[in-house]
């Protein structure tokens, strides 16, 4: 890399430097003074029992800091219709995000995560080729996964909250049944649900702690059911959401219900895993080709092809 190179990549630095600078300075316009930082700090610091408002990690300080940034690096990603909208808020909701600003915060960190792809890599692409047409690709590829690595790790989050609640869901309705037939309502039964799983299926607590809560506001049972499967994404809860409004609106036991619908889940999760022990055997052709039969074949028919050798150099002459 000649000179003229080398100043043409730390020109570049310095103004991806300055743009972030400037983006950091642009989320700190309209935000108060420095008056109004002061007391708010004094009034965190107050509301913590008297403790020293140095106390709090940094995780919750970034966490802050993300979320009052979050209107200004969030309007660029902004979706455009309500259908986007609702198809954002079901997938944070499925992944367990449901606060009212939690849209916000994702898309700035898609944002921030464009932005930190594209100056590591474009700063690391400059580095090595230098600026020209060749580093195009790599800073638009750098662009891309920075702006769709968030949306993976989303999915990534709500797939393992529905196996979770999947997996779960079982021992959850044995628990509902004992309440139930031991003379706990239903209402009762989530509660307790709600309290004794907080340790080993904490995704169950948490939906089912929710539904307590709902039903607490004044929120009617039958739509507290429906949106028990519908936030969740997960088809079990929305069978049991329906599996329960039907025996309360006709009067059929719910013990007998939720017993049925275990016995159903149940059977289907060993179906699946009598699926997954079926496909095991076509699966491990692939490493058997690749890594196990070489290493057979070599000590199997190694020996026999040295001694052929050995014998065929005698009959082969000088």
């Amino acid at each position: 890399m000649n000179s003229t190179q080398i100043i043409i990549a730390v020109t570049a630095f310095v103004g991806v430097a300055s743009l972030v600078w400037w983006v950091i300075q642009l989320l700190n316009v309209g935000q108060g003074s420095n008056y109004d930082h002061r007391l708010k700090f004094l009034r965190d610091a107050s509301g913590k029992n008297g403790k020293s408002g140095t106390t709090r990690s940094r995780k919750e300080e970034l966490a802050k800091l993300l979320e009052d940034a979050s209107p200004q690096l969030s309007q660029a990603l902004q979706p455009k219709t309500e259908k986007d909208i609702g198809a954002l808020r079901q997938r944070l909701s499925e992944a367990g995000f449901r606060k009212e600003n939690a849209m916000a915060i994702f898309l700035s960190l898609r944002f921030l995560s464009m932005l930190v792809c594209f100056t590591l890599g474009g700063g690391l692409t400059m580095l090595l080729v230098g600026f020209s047409e060749s580093a195009l690709l790599p800073l638009i590829c750098s662009l891309v996964v920075g702006l769709m690595a968030p949306n993976f790790i989303l999915d990534y989050f709500g797939k393992t909250r529905k196996q979770q609640i999947f997996r779960g869901l079982p021992d959850a309705l044995d628990l509902m049944v004992v309440c139930v037939e031991s003379g706990l309502g239903l209402d009762q039964a989530m509660r307790k649900v709600a309290e004794e799983m907080k340790k080993s299926w904490r995704e169950i607590a948490e939906e089912f702690g929710l539904c307590n809560l709902h039903l607490q506001m004044g929120r009617t049972r039958a739509q507290v059911l429906q949106e028990l499967g519908s936030r969740t994404g997960v088809d079990d809860l929305r069978a049991l959401g329906s599996t329960l409004i039907q025996a309360d609106k006709f009067g059929t036991s719910i013990a007998q219900a939720l017993r049925t619908q275990s016995d159903a889940m149940r059977t289907k999760r060993q179906q699946i895993a009598e699926e997954k022990a079926a496909k095991t055997a076509v699966k491990l052709i692939f490493p058997l080709v690749l890594f196990i039969f070489p290493g057979i074949f070599v000590v199997l028919v190694g020996p026999a092809g040295i001694q052929m050798a050995r014998d065929m150099l005698p009959l082969m002459g000088p």
